[in-house]
């Protein structure tokens, strides 16, 4: 009687024991085969192999053995050392990953890289458009210059011109001012000569 208790109370211990490590992820560590029992222990019999990485579902544990009933991707439920066991994934399932983030990373810093190579070309661009730009409008801006100091010679030679002409002018009707002046009192000197006096009729003063 006192062994069916111990052996009941064992049962319970590995039951609850059971439903607290339910369905946890685990893989297989890095021994290249492990073998899976059909029992909590060495002493039953081997049912198969696992690989390393291979990933499981931890259904159970057995605590006294220290072992962990397991179920592959292919199903099969089986036991094994609970030492075989990790919550990470071995290096051989890493590498893999690793490689594909490696690659990821070298395209992406490719795409940067190409990028920037862009955008730094198209800034040169900009730059030397502008730099072309900026000389256009300072040859321009002499160009006006020139043409601006041109332009003041021309009005300062017209406005001499000008004034020779005012001159010239005034000159010209000084002159004929003048020659109808002389003429007029030539005239008037003249005329007084030329024409003959009348007589004065003096018969109404007799």
């Amino acid at each position: 009687m006192y062994k069916l208790r111990h052996l009941c109370f064992a049962l319970l211990s590995l039951g609850f024991a059971a439903s607290t490590h339910a369905d946890e992820k685990r893989f297989i560590s890095d021994e290249l085969i492990t073998y899976i029992h059909s029992g909590p222990g060495n002493q039953y019999r081997i049912v198969g192999t696992l690989n390393a990485g291979e990933e499981v579902a931890l259904l159970s544990v057995s605590e006294g053995n220290n072992y962990g009933q397991i179920r592959d991707t292919k199903g099969r439920t089986a036991w094994i050392p609970l030492d075989q066991l990790s919550d990470q994934p071995s290096l051989r399932a890493k590498v893999p990953a690793l490689e594909q983030q490696v690659q990821t990373l070298t395209q992406q810093l490719n795409t940067i890289d190409a990028g920037w190579n862009q955008r730094t070309a198209e800034m040169q661009k900009k730059v030397t458009e502008s730099d072309g730009n900026i000389q256009s409008l300072r040859d321009e801006n002499q160009s006006l210059k020139d043409q601006l100091v041109v332009a003041k010679k021309k009005v300062d030679a017209v406005a001499v011109q000008l004034d020779d002409k005012q001159r010239a002018i005034i000159m010209q009707w000084f002159l004929y001012g003048g020659g109808v002046a002389g003429v007029g009192l030539v005239l008037g000197l003249l005329i007084p000569h030329l024409i003959p006096r009348r007589k004065k009729d003096n018969r109404w003063m007799n």
